[in-house]
C-alpha cells in the first residue's frame, strides 16, 4: 500500500512546501501554511496521457460564432453575468453568512427548471430545509431536482446520469474528494474538488454555480487558485441592517467586470431593483448643507448617489479624516488640493464623508462633488437640490474629464435634475433637454459656479 505524503499548502496562493515555515516562499504571506496529506499517484494513473488527446488548430479554424446565453429570468443577475449564462461557465458566488446566496441561487434554479434540467446540490442543509425555503418563497417545486451530497465523486456520478444544463454546489467548502485524506474545507480538498467540478462543467457544457465562504476580512476562503480556476467571481455585499443587496462581478471572462446588480431582500425572497438610483437618492424636501448628488458608473450602468460631508471642530490635536464609501487616502489628497488651490484650509477641523446607501465609489468622478460637499458643510450653505456634479480633480487644481460623460448627463436629466457642473471637456454640444450644463476647468471656477 502506497504511503501518504505530508506537505504544507499556502491558503493564500496554494503554493506547496515540504516543511512548515512562518512565511510562504511563493507569495510571501505570513502564517498561511497548513499541513495536509496527499496520497501518491499510482503508476500509469497520472494526467500526462490526457495531452495525447489534445487537438491543435490554427486561429482561422476556430468558430467565431457566439453561443446563445441562457437567461436566468433575473435582469439584474443577467446584467452581472454579462447577458446570461454561458454553457460550461463556472461561477463562484461569495458573501457573508445569511446575506442571501442560497436564496438567490434557489430562485434562479427554480425558474430555470421550467425550461431546462437543473440540479441543486446542497452540502450544508438537508433536503427538507431546501424544500421549506422554496415553499416559503413561493417557488415551484415540481421541476427542480435536489441532492444532499458532499462527495464530489458521488455528485459527479449523479450529474453524469441526470445531465443538468445548470448545476449549483452549495458550498465548495463542504465538498471533499475521496482521493485525499484531509478534512473537507482544507486547502487541498477545496482545490482538488473544485478542479474536478470545473473539468466536468467544461467537458459536459453544464453551467455551474459554486457557493464559497468568505473570511473575516471579506475575501473568499480557500486557496487563491480557486478564483483563477473559475470563469466568473461574484460578491454579495450589504450593510448591516439594510435590506438591499449588491451583487458585484470582480472577474468575468464573458462580460464586463465591476458590473453591479441590486436586489432587495423581502419576505418573498430577493427582488430586483430596476432603478437603483431612486434608492440611493434621498431627495430632501429642502436643501441641506453638505449634501450633493453625483453620477458614478458601475460597470455599464450610470448610478446616481448622494455624497454627504460634515465638517466640525475637532477636540483632538490630530483632526480626523473619515470616509465611508470612498477611499480615505483620496479624501486626504482632495483636502490638500482644496487648501492649496481653493484657498480653504481645514486645520483643526474633523472632516467626515459618506456615500449614502452603502455604495462604494472607487472612480475619480467623485472628486469634485466630494470637495464641494465639504465646502457646503464648512460654509453652512446648502447647494440647490436640482444640481448634479461630477469630475476628477487634479493635483494642480484642474478639473479633468471622466469617461461616459454624456451617459451620466442623460441619467441626471431622467431623474429631474436641471443643472449640472461637469468638466469642460465633458460638456456636450447638445445637452439633454431641460438640463443646463456648466463646464469648468479649474477648482475656483467650480466653486464660483455652485456657490
Amino acid at each position: 500500500m502506497a504511503r501518504t505524503k505530508t506537505e504544507f499548502v499556502c491558503t493564500a496562493c496554494g503554493g506547496v512546501t515540504p516543511k512548515w515555515q512562518g512565511q510562504c516562499p511563493d507569495c510571501g504571506a505570513w502564517n498561511t501554511l497548513e499541513e495536509t496529506t496527499r496520497a501518491p499517484t499510482a503508476p500509469g494513473k497520472g494526467r500526462a496521457g490526457l495531452a495525447a488527446r489534445s487537438t491543435v488548430q490554427t486561429l482561422d479554424q476556430v468558430s467565431l460564432e457566439e453561443e446563445a446565453r441562457q437567461r436566468t429570468h433575473s435582469t439584474e443577475l443577467d446584467r452581472v453575468l454579462g447577458g446570461g449564462l454561458v454553457n460550461g461557465a463556472v461561477v463562484l458566488l461569495g458573501g457573508d453568512p445569511g446575506i442571501g446566496k442560497s436564496t438567490l441561487l434557489l430562485q434562479t434554479l427554480s425558474n430555470l427548471a421550467r425550461d431546462h434540467a437543473a440540479l441543486y446540490v446542497t452540502g450544508e442543509e438537508s433536503l427538507q430545509q431546501v424544500a421549506l425555503r422554496a415553499s416559503r418563497l413561493g417557488l415551484p417545486r415540481d421541476r427542480l431536482e435536489v441532492l444532499a451530497e458532499t462527495s464530489v465523486e458521488a455528485m459527479l456520478a449523479t450529474a453524469e446520469a441526470r445531465r443538468p444544463r445548470v448545476m449549483v454546489v452549495d458550498s465548495v467548502q463542504t465538498v471533499f474528494t475521496e482521493a485525499l485524506q484531509s478534512a473537507p474545507g482544507s486547502v487541498s480538498q477545496v482545490r482538488d474538488s473544485a478542479a474536478q467540478l470545473v473539468r466536468y462543467a467544461k467537458r459536459s457544457g453544464t453551467a455551474l454555480f459554486l457557493v464559497g465562504h468568505v473570511t473575516k476580512e471579506g475575501a473568499l476562503a480557500g486557496p487563491r487558485v480557486l478564483e483563477h480556476m473559475v470563469d466568473t467571481v461574484l460578491y454579495f455585499e450589504s450593510d448591516s441592517g439594510s435590506r438591499f443587496r449588491l451583487l458585484r462581478a470582480v472577474k468575468n471572462r464573458f462580460g464586463a467586470a465591476n458590473e453591479l446588480g441590486v436586489f432587495a431582500m423581502l419576505e418573498e425572497g430577493l427582488k430586483e431593483v430596476r432603478n437603483p438610483s431612486a434608492i440611493f437618492l434621498s431627495r430632501h424636501e429642502e436643501a441641506v448643507p453638505g449634501s450633493l448628488v453625483t453620477v458614478t458608473r458601475e460597470g455599464s450602468r450610470p448610478l446616481m448617489v448622494e455624497v454627504q460631508a460634515l465638517v466640525a471642530d475637532s477636540p483632538l490635536s490630530n483632526p480626523r479624516r473619515v470616509a465611508v464609501g470612498l477611499d480615505g487616502n483620496r479624501l486626504s489628497l482632495l483636502l490638500a488640493v482644496l487648501a492649496r488651490h481653493g484657498g480653504v484650509a481645514l486645520h483643526g477641523l474633523d472632516v467626515f464623508l459618506n456615500v449614502v446607501g452603502g455604495v462604494r465609489v472607487s472612480e475619480t468622478a467623485s472628486d469634485l462633488p466630494a470637495v464641494l460637499a465639504v465646502l457646503s458643510s464648512l460654509r453652512d450653505r446648502p447647494l440647490p437640490l436640482d444640481t448634479v456634479v461630477f469630475g476628477e480633480l487634479g493635483l494642480s487644481g484642474e478639473i479633468r474629464p471622466v469617461p461616459n460623460g454624456e451617459e451620466r448627463l442623460v441619467e441626471a436629466a431622467k431623474h429631474g435634475f436641471r443643472r449640472a457642473v461637469v468638466p469642460r471637456k465633458n460638456r456636450p454640444r447638445k445637452p439633454p433637454e431641460g438640463l443646463e450644463v456648466i463646464g469648468v476647468e479649474r477648482l475656483q471656477e467650480a466653486m464660483e459656479a455652485v456657490f
